[in-house]
């Protein structure tokens, strides 16, 4: 029968070097076998086990995760003074033995970086932007020149010259996306402004009001695959300059790509009430300017997404390295990019079709109007020459 029950410390009498030169060649063994093969069996509780005095020593255990119950082994220490009798002391959970892995040198390895991004404008001049930060730009690896990477202080080194975590250091990055999207990584609250106002002087297009996301990216050297997602956070064993990009350039496309959705949101809006109010009174009374407007509107947002974001092109980071594009693609599934391009496209189809029905609408009155006027032109010619007429019919008479 298995043991359900938590494993209790067993203590021995001390002994005599001289009983435990002969004594040891087999009964030490034999020992262990008895403890380790208890370790998995309830031990009888008739009577408690005792030892030889000649055996005495202390035996100290050493704890090994295994399922939901200990393992552990058992090995001899020095001789110390002990009780003559081997007695099952108070039980010890799993949970209190543990794994030989203190929770805080755990939690210390899950080093966190918090991860914001904000979009307030539709464009920013990188270029601009590069020439008054150069100190602290980060040349590109690749051919993407949609982005700029900024360093900002130097991560601090261990007693052994290796650089720490970003998160235990003040070290911190920037990333900036031509079409608006700002990234930051490990920037406290207080200095966040500061960051977006060196982007503000080179951004146009501005907004009345400024989008902003956070995510969280954890450091754990000791985790045994490359990356590991979680609720609103992705764990990685360590968060280098490539990481950088491949998650700046996702959550940068996030950002803005919500944008464009709560944009066609406000078309779609717009079209719904036109509906409404042609159900009711049976006329349409949009002029033709307006109409035309929201035609280049979700033309251009449409564009936008597909080539100024990029939205369907992998990195050339994720292209190259297996460990970047497994990173790309988990955030593309988290972020749902895929799925809320559909539901925008979904969308401008649907404002496409508004707009396709409303211009035929538009182009009916205008033929309309046409007509009547042709109408009106061949009846005052008619006139006129009924009048032409009439008027040599009365000369002729005289």
């Amino acid at each position: 029968m298995f043991i359900t029950t938590p494993i209790r410390v067993l203590r021995l009498l001390p002994f005599s070097p001289s009983s435990f030169s002969a004594a040891t060649s087999s009964r030490p063994a034999l020992l262990v076998r008895t403890l380790i093969t208890s370790s998995f069996y309830r031990p009888p509780l008739a009577k408690s086990p005792t030892l030889r005095p000649d055996w005495g020593s202390e035996l100290a255990y050493r704890g090994f995760a295994y399922g939901n119950c200990g393992f552990f082994a058992a090995r001899c220490a020095s001789s110390v003074s002990s009780p003559g009798i081997l007695e099952w002391n108070e039980p010890v959970s799993c949970s209190e033995v543990g794994s030989g892995q203190n929770d805080n040198d755990v939690e210390d390895a899950k080093s966190s970086v918090p991860v914001r991004a904000y979009l307030f404008s539709t464009s920013v001049d990188l270029k601009s932007l590069v020439e008054q930060n150069k100190a602290n730009y980060i040349p590109p690896s690749s051919r993407m020149t949609n982005y700029a990477v900024f360093k900002f202080g130097t991560l601090s080194t261990d007693p052994n010259g290796f650089a720490s975590s970003l998160s235990q250091s003040d070290c911190s990055f920037m990333v900036v996306f031509h079409y608006g999207s700002i990234v930051l990584f490990n920037i406290r609250d207080q200095e966040v402004d500061g960051y977006l106002k060196l982007v503000e002087k080179h951004a146009s297009g501005l907004l009345p009001e400024m989008r902003k996301d956070e995510y969280e990216v954890k450091e754990n050297p000791t985790l045994s695959t490359w990356m590991e997602g979680g609720l609103d956070y992705i764990m990685l064993q360590s968060l280098n300059i490539d990481s950088i990009r491949t998650i700046g350039s996702v959550l940068g496309q996030s950002i803005a790509l919500d944008y464009y959705v709560r944009q066609v949101d406000g078309m779609v809006a717009e079209f719904t009430d036109i509906n409404r109010e042609m159900e009711k009174t049976g006329t349409f009374t949009m002029e033709a300017k307006k109409l035309f407007q929201l035609v280049g509107k979700a033309n251009s947002n449409l564009a936008d997404v597909i080539l100024k974001l990029g939205l369907f092109e992998r990195s050339d980071i994720a292209w190259k390295d297996a460990k970047y594009a497994q990173i790309w693609e988990y955030l593309r599934d988290e972020f749902e990019l895929t799925q809320r391009f559909a539901s925008l496209d979904f969308k401008l189809k649907f404002v496409e079709h508004n707009i396709r029905f409303l211009q035929e609408i538009l182009q009916n009155r205008r033929s309309d109007f046409l007509e009547w006027v042709i109408i009106i032109l061949i009846a005052f010619e008619i006139l006129i020459s009924v009048y032409d007429i009439v008027h040599k019919s009365a000369i002729s008479a005289l």
